[in-house]
């Protein structure tokens, strides 16, 4: 990873932060298999101590919720968004929910390459106050987290900007701060127009001032993580980076990773880090050979 960084391949802007989970070789994850409460946390698989029981989503489709229980562990990725490489990897059992290993993560990775003025992408499984609280003052980055609305007590920022009584949206005039509140200024879209005239003739537009027009403002929450528009053009694009850690995920479990053949946590530890190391080694062969193709050993052996 430090000769990609060296090379320029990675620089770490956008990362993206997911989880994959890895089966465990037991008989419990066999679909052909009649054991009785075989996804009981009573009956653990007696074959593999470290596994542990965890639950994954069965389909990404937004109107089909189905997941499936599986013993075994979660490996735990830090994917350059752009290079669709990895930074930094942990493995855990897959009962360890991934929103309390992240700071761990970041941490780690900060220590191999520079994360500071990063953009930090996640889905909603990564929704927590501390998240956001140390990309923004530790790495002074951006936090790009989708909203999980169930653990949202306060309200959120509004969407969009304000609309004027005569239906027209406002433009953002500045910010102001006062009794330890910040509020947004929005002011008339025909404040400085020479030719514009109010549809509704509102009283403050002949007001005999230069900046005609209404004055609103909007509070923004002091809570960085409800101060996100999550509906603004430059937030859906930064997100829409984070598929790069999808397709990581596809082809480190095309490696043979999604079930394991060892039986302890060790073990299977040290083989997702074996994996994650095999594609950063095809990756930096890749580009020391000229090739344009780093991402796949099937590319690279063509061009070799």
């Amino acid at each position: 990873m430090r000769q990609l960084y060296e090379l320029g391949l990675v620089d770490a802007s956008f990362v993206g932060l997911d989880s994959t989970p890895i089966m465990a070789n037991t008989k419990q994850n066999n679909p052909k298999s009649f054991v009785k409460n075989k996804f009981s946390k009573e009956v653990h698989p007696r074959c593999d101590p470290d596994c542990a029981l965890g639950v994954h989503s069965a389909s990404n489709q937004h109107n089909e919720r189905r997941y499936e229980f599986y013993w075994g562990y979660k490996s735990h990725v830090l994917v350059d968004c752009i290079s669709g490489l990895p930074l930094y990897e942990l493995t855990t059992p897959a009962n360890i929910m991934d929103s309390t290993v992240a700071v761990d993560i970041l941490a780690a990775a900060n220590q191999i390459t520079p994360l500071q003025g990063c953009s930090f992408l996640a889905d909603k499984g990564y929704d927590v106050k501390s998240i956001y609280n140390t990309v923004k003052s530790v790495y002074a980055g951006e936090a790009f987290i989708p909203l999980k609305k169930r653990n949202s007590k306060s309200k959120a920022l509004p969407a969009g900007n304000l609309i004027c009584d005569a239906g027209l949206a406002m433009h953002k005039d500045g910010k102001t701060t006062d009794n330890g509140r910040t509020r947004q200024k929005f002011c008339c879209p025909f404040r400085q127009s020479k030719r514009g005239v109010c549809p509704c003739n509102h009283k403050n537009w002949n007001n005999g001032k230069k900046n005609r027009g209404c004055v609103k403002y909007r509070i923004i929450p002091s809570d960085y993580r409800l101060s996100i528009d999550r509906s603004c053009l430059y937030f859906k694009r930064t997100y829409a980076l984070r598929t790069e850690c999808e397709r990581y995920n596809s082809r480190f479990k095309a490696s043979g990773q999604e079930r394991l053949w060892v039986r302890n946590g060790n073990s299977a530890a040290n083989l997702n880090t074996l994996a994650h190391i095999s594609a950063l080694a095809v990756a930096l062969a890749a580009v020391l050979s000229g090739s344009h193709s780093y991402r796949a050993s099937k590319s690279f052996r063509r061009t070799a």
